[in-house]
């Protein structure tokens, strides 16, 4: 049997066992019908499908209904208008936010074609219906039955298009496309139609990053809005269908059949007479071409800080990300202008920082000031080299390990809570319970608190940790804001070995802590943000801050900070002309103890807290940092230091260096008048010893003279006896 055959067959047979089963299943069925027809009519299950039906119809409207009504359509127009301003510390303005929006302007500085070419083109009927458009709803249906789809789009009018653009995504669905005829209808009823009309036009998208007509004249044609002859608006108009595919710098062939498109609906449309259109058609579009738009880049002259305030609102106040670009809010800061340029200026220097790495990568940094008596942040650099908008930010976003200046934090205020002084005697010893070992390799015995932390040793600090409680540091780190686990609960938590660790954001709100005398606030960047009506929607101008260590802890832990930057590891990054107090840090890579992963330098004075970081975006074997924080990362610390403390009230410290003092937390003043009678004391001593080896000088040298005058007198009597 040939496969043929076969198949014949197999069709036969198909054929008679579905007539058989057809035969006898029939009878089953008929009942099976009878007996859903006299519990459909028994139940009247006709009616509770229609009820259900209407039930969801009426909920879907109950919902609609609410989502246009809790939107602000009032301060649509507003929010439009203006731009997204950013004000600093004083209520100066600092810039703009970039936005979905170009040039804004009034109808009447619109060419009347402009007008004539839209209405012919998205909306004829645009100045009778009331939001929506029955006839371009019913052809949209039509469209999707016929496609199965939503794509295409259509039925829209320019009402329902602005309540999309404005508040909508651009997904064609039922429940994206209901909304919008619900936003439509309450558009309609707090603005007239011109006012609708100059939205719609002020804010619809023209490709190449071009927002509002007037801009597009001047990107495509080189003239205002109000200049454009029929031919060019009519090319305007017809790139709403599709900017990427009929602006005539990039697709002249096809924003040519475009605008003849529109010519002919403006015609049909009783806008423009046929021999017009005829002749405009006639004229090359390339002809026309003349690019005369500059966007400006200075509104977003600070793009470090201005991310991070995007971010903020977003993430800490839960705004929209696109209603902070595009609803004309005010938004006060912390921002001091004259420190943020500095910082910037430092940060373009290149020659202050490592060379790249042998493929290019760049070493990346970032630095962080704040305000210690409010947490506010005055500058930010969030990334070396060329900026991205809203790019990663690694003065706020990233998570590194601290390094050794977490020991402050988590070590060193606990121990100082509970009795220490800075003149308390550490052991700097190995230890049996964590493998450890100071950075030179070495250990003398015993040291002083003071002096442990400006050498920034490693055994005395996870052995202090030992005494007080590894519970009572990892307490007191969290109180200063750091964000730990319980995986960081182990003694490497004294060096800063983190599970994720700490931006330098964190670590900056931290050290403020010691600034301003014991109280942790919040970092922020954002005081106040204000609507475009005027309603105020954050307000964050009254920070409430925590106490986390008494005065006299601060007070002592700034002394023994001040050791740092006068002998210890900080020397070298001391700024020029400053007395700062801090602490430096450096991490190992995972996979070469020598090698270097993240260099961290802290310093503080009363007036301003700055946290800087250096490393590269992903360590590996061909990327690492030489040397250590004192001789890198210090160097940019200093130059970033030198550049924006001149813009800080220059208080001085209420405490000396504990190195001055031999450990006593005392007043400059105390430290100076002890320093005076110190020195009086060695002058006395001087000259008491100085006096007393006078006088056994004296005494040596008269018994030797008069050895001598009796050696001399013997020497002559016995010549004379001779001579007799």
């Amino acid at each position: 049997m040939n496969v043929k055959q076969f198949l014949a067959a197999l069709w036969q047979a198909l054929k008679t066992y579905s007539k058989r089963f057809w035969l006898w299943g029939k009878p089953y069925l008929h009942q099976l019908h009878l007996w859903r027809k006299r519990i459909w009519k028994k139940y009247h299950l006709h009616k509770v499908f229609l009820l259900v039906a209407l039930v969801c119809l009426l909920c879907v409207s109950v919902y609609l209904f609410y989502v246009a009504k809790t939107t602000n359509v009032s301060e649509l127009e507003s929010g439009l208008k203006e731009s997204t301003m950013i004000y600093d510390t004083d209520g100066e303005s600092a810039g703009k936010l970039y936005a979905q929006k170009g040039t804004y302007i009034d109808l009447d500085d619109m060419s009347p074609a402009l007008i004539d070419a839209v209405i012919s083109t998205e909306d004829r009927n645009f100045y009778t219906h009331h939001g929506f458009d029955i006839k371009g709803i019913a052809r949209a249906a039509v469209r999707m039955v016929i496609n199965r789809s939503t794509e295409g789009g259509g039925g829209s009018t320019i009402t329902q298009q602005l309540a999309k653009n404005a508040y909508l995504t651009l997904d064609q669905t039922f429940t994206r496309k209901a909304k919008e005829i619900f936003l439509a209808v309450e558009i309609e009823k707090n603005y007239s139609k011109d006012e609708i009309l100059t939205m719609y036009l002020n804010t619809s998208y023209f490709g190449n990053g071009v927002w509002g007509v007037q801009d597009a004249a001047n990107k495509y044609f080189g003239v205002n809005a109000s200049e454009l002859t029929v031919g060019e608006a009519a090319t305007l108009i017809g790139m709403l269908k599709g900017p990427s595919i009929y602006n005539p710098i990039d697709h002249l062939k096809n924003a040519t059949n475009r605008r003849d498109t529109v010519l002919q609906l403006m015609v049909d449309n009783n806008k423009l007479s046929a021999s017009d259109a005829k002749v405009q058609a006639n004229v090359s579009l390339d002809s026309l071409l003349n690019d005369t738009y500059q966007a400006s880049s200075d509104n977003y002259q600070y793009p470090s800080y201005f991310d991070a305030v995007i971010n903020e609102a977003v993430d800490e106040y839960g705004l929209d990300a696109d209603d902070i670009m595009n609803r004309g809010y005010k938004i006060y800061t912390t921002l001091d202008q004259d420190q943020q340029k500095a910082m910037q200026e430092t940060y373009a220097v290149d020659g202050y920082f490592p060379e790249n790495a042998s493929d290019g990568a760049i070493v990346q940094s970032a630095t962080v000031a704040i305000n210690p008596s409010n947490g506010g942040v005055t500058a930010l650099v969030g990334r070396r080299g060329e900026s991205v908008f809203r790019g990663f930010n690694f003065a706020t976003q990233m998570k590194r390990s601290p390094g050794s200046t977490i020991k402050p934090l988590a070590v060193y205020a606990p121990a100082l809570e509970k009795g220490y002084t800075p003149a308390s005697v550490l052991q700097d010893s190995p230890l049996s319970y964590y493998d450890a070992q100071n950075y030179s390799g070495t250990y003398s015995g015993e040291v002083p608190m003071y002096q442990a932390v400006a050498q920034s040793l490693n055994l005395p600090a996870v052995w202090l940790l030992h005494e007080i409680g590894l519970e009572t540091g990892f307490n007191k780190a969290k109180e200063f804001g750091l964000s730990l686990t319980d995986e960081d609960k182990y003694w490497g938590l004294a060096l800063g070995g983190l599970q994720y660790g700490e931006s330098p954001l964190t670590m900056a709100a931290a050290y403020s802590v010691f600034a301003n005398g014991g109280t942790y606030y919040q970092p922020h960047l954002i005081t106040k943000i204000v609507d475009s009506t005027g309603a105020v929607i954050v307000d964050n101008t009254e920070v409430k801050g925590k106490r986390v260590v008494s005065q006299k802890v601060a007070t002592a832990m700034t002394s023994i900070l001040l050791g740092t930057y006068s002998h210890g590891t900080g020397v070298l990054a001391d700024p020029y002309g400053y007395t700062v107090a801090g602490k430096t840090g450096t991490t190992e890579t995972g996979f070469d103890a020598t090698k270097v992963n993240d260099q961290w330098v802290i310093g503080y004075t009363p007036d301003l807290v700055m946290a800087t970081w250096l490393g590269f975006e992903k360590t590996s074997a061909e990327h690492y940092l030489h040397g250590t924080s004192e001789t890198v990362a210090g160097l940019i610390f200093k130059k970033v230091a030198e550049s924006v403390l001149p813009y800080t009230k220059g208080t001085s410290f209420e405490v000396a260096d504990a190195y001055d003092t031999g450990g006593k937390v005392l007043t400059p003043e105390e430290a100076k008048e002890q320093s005076g009678e110190s020195t009086d004391n060695n002058w006395q001593k001087g000259l008491d010893d100085f006096t007393e080896k006078a006088k056994e000088g004296l005494t040596d040298f008269g018994n030797t003279v008069k050895e001598k005058s009796k050696e001399l007198w013997n020497n002559l009597w016995g010549k004379i006896q001779e001579n007799q």
